[in-house]
């Protein structure tokens, strides 16, 4: 089976999205699938295309671990701001579909959000290549910007929203990557036949448990402190304000027992980093920036506890971060500032502790809870990734959603076939059909 796989990020780009349709193309790849995945010439989240890319017109080829990749132009854009990210998007959506009318003939076209425009590059595509559909969503878009305040404007929202409802009802099949998700699709369309549920997870043997990197911790001023760490993109929607609170209250008490890590980039990074400067937090609050995927788990081993968080909103409780699973593989207690499914999920292994989104006190007394809990000792890790192995295992995962692609196939096929045998059926006999 030859699959066609739009995505807007894809390694060595070191987001969800990116790694998700890495970890389940190269699975595809060893099963004796071809896939095709059509993205950027890498540049998230700065939009600074990354060392030995170029951004050229036409679109370029590489092979990784067995993938067939192909590199299209796109206006190059920052993960900050609306305007410039939206033409980036519909830049992508333009020269994926102009890439996907050249590959050799696929049997299905994956697209993924949470770029509604790739969305939409698949209905597109699905239509002039004649091919079935499958949709992966992980982010409820036009709504996750609204909530930001991305875009305000009622009638560009509406309108957004229209898009939104018919690229749902063109999909063969939708994979939501969580149930919240899957329920807030079916609010806008009537569809549960169509849509199943595929999760994010981990793969087990990468992620396991290793020592703190000595180095590591005395470079970002770790040595003999508690390190809480987040992990990812730092951007309008992951409300780390919080932190910047947290390490001034701590100032104020006269403690210097505890150092805080934001380890990535995104649209917020600088304005936190002159703020934390400002406040005079430097030291307690340590800014890395971007780090390639593979030094994640040195950095994941290296911290006491880690830190989730997201703006608290009604819409963000459906959202499932993907690093949770990660972080659960190598031990790591997770402060989890995110509520709904994701929540249920950390507390269901006994992974972690809840907190208050965009609470600093809260933040500060689920620091206390890891230190001082019993939870998080003697077979803790063992129990955590017997769970993982059981509910949230990459491996399975793929293959759940690889059956479903082929399903989309399969089914497609058979009413071609019976449309065929039908129109032979009622046709009229070529001896009789003649004056």
């Amino acid at each position: 089976m030859h699959i066609l796989f739009l995505t807007h990020y894809f390694p060595p780009e070191v987001n969800a999205p990116a790694s998700r349709t890495y970890e389940h193309a190269v699975r595809w790849v060893r099963a004796g699938h071809r896939v095709t995945v059509i993205t950027c010439n890498p540049n998230c989240p700065t939009g600074v295309l990354f060392p030995g890319y170029r951004n050229r017109l036409w679109p370029q080829q590489e092979k990784i671990d067995g993938i067939d990749v192909v590199r299209v132009w796109t206006y190059l854009a920052p993960n900050a701001g609306t305007i410039r990210r939206i033409i980036n998007y519909l830049s992508y959506m333009v020269s994926a579909i102009f890439a996907g009318l050249w590959i050799k003939r696929p049997d299905v076209i994956v697209a993924t959000s949470p770029q509604f425009f790739c969305g939409w590059a698949g209905v597109l595509l699905s239509r002039l290549r004649r091919r079935p559909f499958v949709l992966e969503i992980r982010d409820i878009w036009p709504e996750s910007i609204e909530t930001v305040g991305a875009i305000r404007f009622r009638p560009v929202l509406r309108f957004l929203q229209f898009l939104e409802k018919v690229m749902y009802s063109s999909a063969d099949h939708i994979v939501a990557v969580g149930e919240g998700y899957r329920q807030k699709i079916l609010e806008k369309v009537n569809i549960p036949e169509r849509i199943s549920v595929v999760m994010n997870g981990v793969d087990l043997e990468r992620f396991r448990p290793q020592p703190p990197d000595r180095e590591l911790r005395q470079q970002w001023n770790g040595e003999g402190k508690f390190v809480c760490a987040y992990v990812g993109t730092i951007g309008m929607a992951h409300g780390l304000d919080v932190v910047l609170e947290a390490a001034e209250q701590l100032r104020a008490s006269g403690r210097d027992d505890v150092v805080f890590w934001l380890v990535g980039e995104g649209a917020r990074k600088k304005e936190l980093e002159n703020e934390a400067q400002r406040r005079g937090l430097d030291g307690r609050v340590i800014f890395t920036g971007r780090l390639p995927k593979e030094d994640m788990p040195r950095v994941i081993a290296s911290a006491d506890a880690c830190l989730v968080h997201l703006r608290k909103t009604e819409l963000f409780e459906t959202v499932i971060p993907s690093k949770i699973f990660e972080m659960m593989a190598m031990g790591k207690p997770i402060i989890m500032g995110v509520r709904g499914e994701a929540l249920r999920i950390v507390e269901e292994a006994g992974a972690g502790v809840a907190m208050e989104p965009e609470s600093a006190e809260s933040l500060l007394e689920c620091i206390e809870q890891i230190r001082q809990g019993e939870n998080f000792s003697g077979n803790y890790v063992v129990r955590v990734r017997d769970y993982l192995h059981t509910n949230y295992s990459r491996d399975s995962l793929a293959e759940r959603m690889l059956g479903i692609i082929r399903s989309r196939v399969i089914g497609t096929a058979d009413s071609a076939q019976k449309c065929e045998k039908s129109d032979k059926t009622n046709a009229v006999p070529e001896v009789l059909a003649q004056p």
